[in-house]
């Protein structure tokens, strides 16, 4: 039976706390951290890029695949908690070759490996929400997802500054907090979520390669909203992680009087605290008034924030702009991931929601190819920035292509009732 208490909604949204702690303190402070003892200055978003795009391409290929397969799982727990176990088990193996074995390989090692086994459980994770909550309060749940996912990337800001620091890059600290959020928040949802048993009397038979055919078999006539529903989440989040991506190098380079760690643990910290609220805010909104007004808003907002960015000079206006980029994400995360659990198919949910990530990772992926082209306009002029000037461009353009990506997409009519 399908339930929308507030400690129904939390125990299925928790797991988001530890991924999305895990995720952002490796990839905003972590890894940029690391990557400096072991590669040259003027290469630093080079090789960031590159190491976390080929990671993000199997993460786009396995989450799809992996709530396709979840679909389809037969055991008495559910379909969803099986995979779950699976993938943050594997997760804890390759966290620890991360943290303590030291050197360039074990960083590659670890980092591609922890993609495999996270997207292996994170497909599934996101079929909860369709299976579990009822249709007329998917914003709100969608909009509690999203504001857990933001209140681990505000955990991550306010601890990883003193877990870790510029001068002494050590991982081994930041890697163990890690693991200990993961596992915590991981656990209420696995032990407390009560998955209906999905034995029907058969075994569990999935043919893979029929299944990869089935999840990559894009039909886009007959998909078609759904895929500009997905174009629009990827112009969108291109624009956001090119900030993200690289923002404790953007600080290093503009902000030097700044440490580039903790400031940029700061500056991350105040953008999601001001994206949690809207978040919300839009979630609740959107059940009663319609997702898509409020989407289109978001891009709006978003791209004003892209360009102020460029001619930040202080660290109060970075802070500032910041923050209006958080408002049009906040407003767009809860309404474009309300807007996907309307138009999956329940019988597919699993391999719908897991869809999105295809922009989800693939924009994170292609947001990490922004770091060659930001290194070389940087050191065409130094001194100039002009790689920093163009990436926010390219954000704020992208942001208004996600609106009109949108446009054709009609409201799903329980969303705007």
């Amino acid at each position: 039976m399908k339930r929308s208490n507030a400690w129904h909604l939390f125990i299925i949204n928790a797991y988001w706390i530890g991924l999305s702690f895990m995720w952002n303190s490796l990839h905003v402070t972590i890894l940029p951290a690391v990557l400096l003892k072991y590669v040259p200055e003027t290469q630093k978003n080079t090789w960031l890029g590159l190491l976390t795009f080929f990671g993000l391409i199997l993460a786009l290929l396995i989450q799809p695949l992996s709530g396709s397969i979840s679909d389809h799982w037969r055991a008495k727990m559910g379909r969803r908690k099986p995979l779950m176990w699976l993938g943050t088990a594997g997760d804890l193996v390759f966290l620890t070759i991360m943290g303590f074995i030291g050197g360039l390989p074990a960083l590659f090692i670890g980092y591609i490996g922890l993609q495999t086994t996270s997207n292996v459980a994170h497909g599934p994770a996101q079929g909860l929400i369709p299976d579990l909550v009822p249709a007329e309060k998917l914003g709100l749940a969608s909009g509690i997802k999203t504001a857990l996912d933001m209140a681990g990337i505000v955990l991550s800001s306010l601890l990883m500054g003193f877990l870790i620091t510029a001068k002494d890059p050590d991982p081994r600290l930041s890697i163990t907090v890690i693991i200990g959020f993961l596992v915590v928040f991981g656990l209420i949802t696995l032990i407390f979520t009560k998955e209906k048993s999905s034995l029907d009397g058969n075994r569990n038979r999935i043919e893979l390669g029929k299944l990869v055919r089935d999840v990559f078999n894009f039909k886009i006539k007959g998909d078609r909203n759904y895929w500009q529903l997905i174009l629009s989440r990827f112009f969108y989040l291109v624009g956001i992680y090119g900030f993200q991506s690289f923002a404790q190098y953007f600080i290093r380079d503009k902000f030097p009087e700044q440490d580039p760690i903790i400031f940029t643990q700061f500056v991350m910290g105040s953008f999601v605290i001001v994206l949690i609220i809207f978040s919300l805010i839009a979630g609740v909104l959107s059940d009663k008034h319609g997702r898509k007004r409020l989407h289109l808003l978001s891009s709006v907002i978003g791209a004003i924030g892209a360009i102020l960015l460029i001619f930040a000079v202080t660290p109060a206006q970075l802070l500032i702009f910041g923050s209006v980029m958080g408002v049009g994400l906040g407003i767009f995360m809860s309404t474009n991931w309300a807007l996907a659990n309307d138009m999956a198919p329940k019988d597919d949910a699993g391999k719908y929601i897991g869809l999105t990530n295809i922009a989800t990772a693939g924009s994170a992926a292609i947001a990490r190819l922004e770091g060659p082209m930001t290194d070389a306009l940087n050191n065409a002029a130094p001194g100039q920035w002009w790689g920093w000037t163009a990436l926010f461009s390219v954000s704020a353009v992208l942001m208004l292509l996600s609106a009109v990506a949108l446009l054709k997409v009609p409201e799903p009519r329980k969303a705007s009732g």
